[in-house]
């Protein structure tokens, strides 16, 4: 009787890559040498007579060391489970980043995989928020969440849906069932899926994925494979699009896995409990959220602050940049870092003072209260998000910037596919950017510019 292999751990991998990469030096020598030795095995007293193969093997201990590495990640990859945990998006990066790997350690390997297997329901549900997010702008909606299952799309189309008009549909397709698998511990997506796809469109009919056996038999098996049941149905069109149904069921998993992501804490307030507040009032059941430094530099970014620490020659002079509801300082510290003037505005005591500690220019008072002064170049801002409280922030900051200047504001998603009562350029942040913050609330940032001023003839 065969004992049962016990399984490797990420330690052994480890191991086993350490030991392996120790010893690749000695293991090409010993190659070198076999293949001399082949070499005279083929010849009589050294008299050699033409190679024994067509071109003499080359090998490389670097290369060779490179390629182990690769295999080591891919390895503890596996090993770890993470593509049922990881989002489609950490997976396609985690392809690109093993192409060229950092060394394979105990602490690397840590702070790559550490966190999903720390918290692998925060990253099941951000890839299911992800995937849903990029199809529909209703998927980004507190609101539409919050109301149930009838506030969300009951289909999608996606394009580019076949074997002759590319994959973009196909790959997208392949992450929805995927992220629905990950929340609901189904196995993920194989490829005989797609053929039973591709058989039910070229009969004509819908593919509909519920469960039950495929209808063709394929391989020499008695019995057709029971499937999961994805609870989808496709739709195939002529034009190259497919129209994807979900399942009551499945609508409501996806309803269910959106609002557990996001959470409690909604921006969506009811519109009769907003207008309850006076117009410069502080919400008191605000929690602060401070910006992440990813989304920081996007903004920095989208509102076109350069960064004057960058700059050889002849550097312009600094803008001067408004920070509305500054909290501790963090927007003001990637301002200041990038060699520009930051002033900010603060409600909150205990945070001006800290932000006061890092040297920066903070008045400690109501945003909404303090006369404007056309003087800034740029307001860059993360206001309140309760209700739409923030667009009394936005209309009060427009006030200080001078004529040309640029308004960049965080915002969350439904202010600008609910509300629909700020214009200007949205740029999507990704799903999560500010769960570090303490909240999952899906956020974007705005972009406004102040007119100039015309001349008078």
């Amino acid at each position: 009787m065969n004992a049962i292999a016990r399984q490797s751990t990420v330690t052994d991998l480890i191991e086993e890559y350490d030991q392996k990469r120790a010893a690749m030096e000695e293991e090409v020598r010993s190659f070198e040498a076999a293949y001399t030795r082949l070499e005279m095995a083929a010849c009589i007293q050294g008299k050699f007579v033409g190679p024994v193969s067509q071109h003499r093997p080359y090998v490389n201990a670097d290369s060779l060391k490179r390629n182990l590495c690769k295999s080591g990640w891919k390895a503890i990859y596996d090993r770890l489970q993470i593509d049922r945990i990881a989002s489609a998006r950490d997976r396609k990066l985690f392809d690109r980043t093993v192409e060229n790997p950092p060394d394979l350690t105990f602490d690397n390997a840590k702070a790559t995989f550490g966190d999903y297997l720390e918290r692998p329901r925060h990253h099941i549900l951000r890839g299911l928020a992800e995937v849903f997010a990029d199809l529909d702008p209703a998927y980004k909606s507190h609101s539409k969440v919050k109301i149930g299952v009838k506030g969300l799309p009951k289909r999608l189309i996606l394009s580019s849906f076949g074997d002759y008009s590319g994959t973009y549909g196909r790959d997208k397709l392949r992450d929805i069932v995927n992220a629905l698998a990950a929340y609901r511990g189904q196995p993920l997506m194989d490829h005989g899926e797609f053929l039973i796809i591709s058989d039910a469109h070229r009969a004509g009919e819908d593919a509909v994925l519920d469960g039950k056996p495929a209808p063709i038999q394929r391989g020499d098996k008695d019995e057709p494979e029971p499937l999961p049941d994805r609870g989808l149905t496709i739709r195939k069109f002529s034009n190259g699009n497919a129209h994807v149904f979900f399942a009551p069921d499945t609508l409501t998993d996806i309803n269910r896995a959106l609002a557990e992501f996001y959470g409690e804490v909604l921006p969506d307030a009811e519109e009769e409990d907003a207008k309850q507040r006076a117009g410069t009032s502080v919400s008191k059941d605000l929690q602060f959220y401070w910006s992440p430094s990813v989304v920081i530099a996007k903004a920095l970014d989208v509102a076109g602050i350069f960064n004057l620490r960058e700059w050889r020659n002849n550097p312009p002079e600094p803008f001067k940049v408004l920070e509305p509801s500054c909290g501790d300082g963090r927007i003001m510290d990637a301002i200041r870092a990038h060699g520009h003037r930051a002033f900010g505005i603060e409600v909150h005591p205990g945070r001006a003072a800290e932000a006061r500690a890092k040297g920066h220019n903070v008045l400690a008072a109501n945003f909404l209260e303090c006369p404007a002064r056309p003087e800034f170049d740029f307001v860059v801002m993360n206001p309140p998000f309760y209700g739409r409280h923030y667009l009394k922030h936005i209309r009060h900051a427009l006030n200080f910037l001078k004529p040309g200047g640029t308004l960049v504001s965080i915002l969350p998603a439904t202010a600008w596919y609910d509300h629909g009562e700020i214009k200007g350029d949205w740029h999507d942040l990704p799903a999560g950017s500010f769960s570090e913050a303490g909240t999952n609330v899906p956020t974007g940032i705005l972009k406004m510019r102040k007119a100039e001023e015309r001349s008078r003839p």
